[in-house]
């Protein structure tokens, strides 16, 4: 797909994700061209669904009742960002700047609830915008988190500014524990240090470096940022809902939704690019 200097390469097969968003030959995402890219995991952005980030120890009990999920991720403990990632996604539609993709998922060993999850893509010249709905298919309600995961790349002078209150810090096996005030993010990526879920976010983030300036913008309310000092890349993820909030005294009050059968959650996220 392309709009004006922007270019967005997607892989269906690769659990819907972006392979690839280039604004002229300068990767806004970790991107790799779309028949290079050997898995989601690789990929510079993937949707969550039905839950962000990690389901803690692979169970949950939901309306009387026991689940398990199965492991995706390495030796993990915890099944992690939901299925729709790891799985084919059909191509609905596409255009020059859009592109609609359907995921059908039957109950199995890494979800037990059926639900249906559509991606829409929309590029202009100065923009990507991605539209997430979730709709159960199941004879009863189902626990539900959305979101995205965006890899971007490390560059000179990369830094974040975004407004935010507080922040969930995390046991060692990554499930929160607390929240603590955290009086928002302005600093380059080289003195940051977070994986954490964090609330209260306001405003776009702002995303810079020596080459681009980046606005990042979503309907959900709730903001991961993952800045490992060790790999080439960072993330900053929209989400509904703080990690493992299936587990919490009030899961409704961190943000995952019981959607009623045939009915539907809907998600959006807008990326705004400009060069520095």
């Amino acid at each position: 797909m392309r709009a004006g200097e922007l270019r967005l390469a997607l892989r269906p097969d690769l659990g819907g994700s972006i392979a690839g968003l280039w604004l002229a030959d300068v990767p806004v995402l970790r991107s790799t061209e779309a028949a290079d890219l050997g898995s989601s995991r690789l990929s510079g952005c993937y949707p969550l669904a039905p839950y962000a980030n990690r389901l803690g120890y692979r169970r949950f009990r939901w309306q009387g009742h026991d689940h398990s999920t199965a492991a995706n991720f390495d030796d993990n403990p915890h099944s992690v960002h939901g299925v729709a990632w790891q799985r084919p996604w059909t191509v609905l539609s596409s255009s020059a700047n859009e592109a609609e993709l359907s995921y059908a998922h039957e109950p199995d060993a890494h979800w037990p609830f059926a639900f249906e999850a559509r991606q829409r893509f929309v590029l202009t010249p100065d923009a990507l915008e991605v539209h997430l709905a979730f709709t159960n298919r199941a004879a009863q309600s189902q626990p539900v988190g959305l979101g995205w995961h965006p890899y971007f790349p490390k560059r000179p002078r990369s830094r974040l500014h975004i407004e935010l209150s507080e922040r969930w810090d995390n046991d060692a096996s990554g499930l929160p524990t607390r929240r603590v005030p955290q009086p928002g993010i302005d600093a380059d990526l080289t003195h940051l240090a977070f994986d954490n879920c964090f609330e209260g976010w306001r405003g776009p983030a702002r995303i810079r470096d020596e080459k681009l300036s980046l606005r990042l913008s979503s309907s959900l309310p709730y903001l991961v940022v993952f800045t490992p000092d060790t790999k080439p890349y960072y993330c900053v993820e929209p989400v509904s809902h703080v990690s493992n909030a299936i587990h919490m005294s009030d899961p409704a009050a961190h943000g995952l939704r019981a959607v009623e059968p045939q009915a539907t959650l809907d998600a959006w996220m807008k990326l705004e690019i400009a060069h520095a």
